[in-house]
């Protein structure tokens, strides 16, 4: 009687495999959950009915054609992003520098604008950008994999510090190449001349992005799942040793993947630089490095889940912001909602892997 008594009223348990369908449907749980607390906290400020803050979530989204389309642009820059830090995670290399990477991308797209832009021709200043941004990504990614392979420093601070001052550089050359003097900002480069704007496909301005990383997003899944360089990945992420085993080089293995996702992250800057803004900012990247780990993990590193969770997470940002302007909010509140968005789907990750489990009144429990 006294050991009834004292047992908690539920413990945690860790679950077993779960079927991919169970899972999807814990976090479409928790997405419907995340939506009806939005809706709740906004009727209670707004005194507005729930059926009209859906459906301006839904018109943040699909309103108009232009939305749809700055919609699946958004998707693509955050996919890509995703896909870059993916073949690291999968590694076990806890990469959260995407942000600088991109940015450093974004720098070597815009210094190939601004450098060349009276030196080559168009194409040459492009092919150039493909270059530059490539490789200033790669860079970026390569330092700290160089230092983990070497010195086996930590991942995730190296890759948090090289943001910072992947930041700072670029504020740094926001000033040099500023645009009219004093205002610290570069402003719209090339404007009249279009020199390293890269082509609109079929009349839409963000068609290029979406077909490059939908192409980027089947070769990546390729790669993890059906090459050699993927095999060699998984097994150095499930256990260094036994790599080392086999004769994998792990050192190598760690900085060409690294060398990867940099380079991926590069690309992504050089579509933003290119094709969508033709400026530069510290917050050209918008947070989406960081984002990316969510999105990443959320899918399990699987490419293919990683669209449907960009667009979750994409769609229900936009629906957030909606809500704050067509309601007279200030951003802040659409930066609660999508915090408390993001909030429900994280924690759904928690009742995919662990149950609870509860004391019944004699004694059994009920799962």
């Amino acid at each position: 009687m006294n050991k009834e008594l004292h047992e908690p009223l539920f413990h945690i348990s860790k679950r077993g495999a779960v079927r991919w369908y169970v899972s999807w449907l814990i976090r479409c749980s928790a997405v419907v959950l995340a939506l009806l607390v939005c809706a709740l906290i906004t009727m209670l400020m707004t005194g507005e009915n729930p059926i009209r803050i859906y459906a301006t979530i839904i018109n943040g989204s699909f309103g108009t054609p232009r939305k749809v389309w700055v919609l699946l642009q958004n998707i693509s820059m955050l996919l890509c992003v995703s896909l870059a830090v993916t073949p690291a995670f999968r590694m076990r290399f806890w990469n959260v520098g995407g942000e600088g990477q991109a940015l450093a991308g974004c720098f070597g797209s815009a210094a190939c604008m601004i450098l060349l832009r009276n030196v080559l021709p168009n194409w040459a200043v492009i092919c150039c950008m493909v270059v530059a941004s490539i490789a200033a990504g790669a860079l970026w990614g390569a330092i700290p994999a160089i230092f983990k392979a070497k010195w086996n420093t930590n991942e995730t601070l190296f890759t948090l510090m090289m943001n910072y001052i992947a930041t700072q550089l670029v504020a740094y050359f926001c000033v040099v190449w500023e645009t009219p003097k004093g205002s610290g900002q570069i402003g719209v480069i090339n404007s009249r001349t279009e020199i390293g704007w890269l082509p609109v496909v079929g009349g839409q301005k963000y068609l290029l992005n979406i077909i490059v990383v939908a192409v980027l997003c089947a070769l990546m899944y390729v790669y993890l799942g059906y090459s050699k360089h993927g095999y060699e990945i998984a097994v150095v992420g499930e256990s260094e040793r036994t790599a080392r085993y086999v004769g994998i080089k792990v050192d190598r293995i760690i900085i060409r993947t690294m060398l990867l996702s940099g380079g991926i992250c590069g690309l992504a800057g050089l579509l933003l630089v290119g094709s969508t803004n033709h400026t530069l900012t510290t917050t050209i990247v918008g947070g989406r490095g960081f984002t990316a780990v969510m999105v990443s993990w959320l899918a399990k590193f699987n490419p293919v889940w990683m669209i449907l969770t960009s667009f979750l997470i994409v769609f229900l940002e936009r629906g957030a912001g909606e809500i704050s302007t067509n309601f007279g909010l200030n951003q802040s509140f659409a930066d609660i909602l999508t915090g408390i968005i993001l909030f429900f789907i994280i924690g759904s990750d928690f009742f995919i892997n662990y149950r609870l489990n509860f004391r019944h009144a004699a004694g059994k429990e009920i799962k």
